[in-house]
Order: C-alpha cells, then sequence, then structure tokens
C-alpha cells in the first residue's frame, strides 16, 4: 500500500466529508487517520489514505477535480522511529504579533516536535487586553528534559504561563 496525507480546503458547506470520503473509496483507499477543522468559514483537513501504488495517481486526479475545494497530496514513505518523550504543553500569556513564532522557534531550537497544537485568543477581562492560550502536544528529544522546554518557553516574556506534561518516556 501507498500512504497518501491529502490537505483539502475551501469554504465551508455541508457535504465537504462526504465528498472527499466517497472519491476516497471509489478508488479503493482506506482512510486512516485525520484532523479537520472549520475556521472563520473555511473548512481545511488532513488526512492519511492509504491506497494501493497502481491506484494512487487516479486517486489524486479525482480528488483535484473536486467543486471548490484545492487538494495537495503528498506520498509519505513514513517518519523512522527514534526514542521521543511526548509532552502535553500548554502556554498562555497576553496576546501580540509573533507569540505563536516566539512559541514554536523556543521549541524548535531544543529539537523538539509540534506534533498538534491548537491556539485561541480571548478578551482578558482583568487586564482588558487580549490573552493567548496554545496547546500543544510535542515530541522532544529523549535527552531533553520537560523543565528545559518549560523554562525555554517562559523565558519569552514575564506573562507567559507555561505547563508541560510528560505523556509518555522514549
Amino acid at each position: 500500500m501507498t500512504t497518501l496525507v491529502l490537505t483539502v480546503v475551501g469554504v465551508d458547506r455541508a457535504g465537504i466529508v462526504s465528498a472527499v470520503a466517497e472519491v476516497i473509496s471509489a478508488h479503493g483507499g482506506n482512510w486512516e487517520n485525520s484532523e479537520l477543522a472549520e475556521l472563520a468559514g473555511t473548512f481545511a483537513g488532513v488526512v492519511q489514505v492509504d491506497v494501493a501504488p497502481s491506484r494512487a495517481d487516479a486517486l489524486r486526479n479525482a480528488l483535484g477535480a473536486l467543486d471548490g475545494l484545492a487538494s495537495i497530496v503528498v506520498v509519505t514513505p513514513g517518519s523512522p522511529l527514534t526514542a521521543r518523550s511526548e509532552l502535553a504543553i500548554r502556554v498562555i500569556g497576553n496576546d501580540r504579533v509573533g507569540i505563536v513564532r516566539e512559541v514554536s522557534s523556543a521549541l524548535g531550537e531544543r529539537g523538539v516536535n509540534v506534533v498538534r497544537m491548537t491556539t485561541h485568543t480571548q478578551d482578558a477581562a482583568m487586564s482588558g487586553g487580549r490573552l493567548f492560550q496554545a496547546e500543544i502536544l510535542a515530541a522532544a528529544p529523549i535527552d531533553t528534559p520537560a523543565a528545559e522546554i518549560v523554562a525555554a518557553l517562559e523565558s519569552i516574556a514575564a506573562d507567559i504561563q507555561v505547563e508541560a506534561t510528560v505523556i509518555q518516556a522514549g
């Protein structure tokens, strides 16, 4: 089997997931894993599909022909297994331009891979500004202590609060 990773984006409407699933099924593909979301009226999804190598190109073409959706298909060889610690990280601080860049840079500089990240902002009742919050699932090198990652994130600004929990060690 060939593993494809699809990225599908379009104006949100009823039936998008069904249309993508129908095309995958019609080409003998198996929908393995996915992350799907609607944000600001736009649907976006990332889907892992296994399909017979002989049908991969036809599946790609059919996905590209879906009305109103842009799709990108990548053939993936899979990722090499390395010893990593899985961390759940929560970051809260005053929102400002560049905060996601600062957080992701602090992680990347320590070899920490962002596996999944959800961010949002909300009104900060006490200060009258905006509050930024990120929930991050990360994979860190086995020899990088969680405390080092927390300290790096907290050093971004005095108002940043960080919680990190080791989910699984190597």
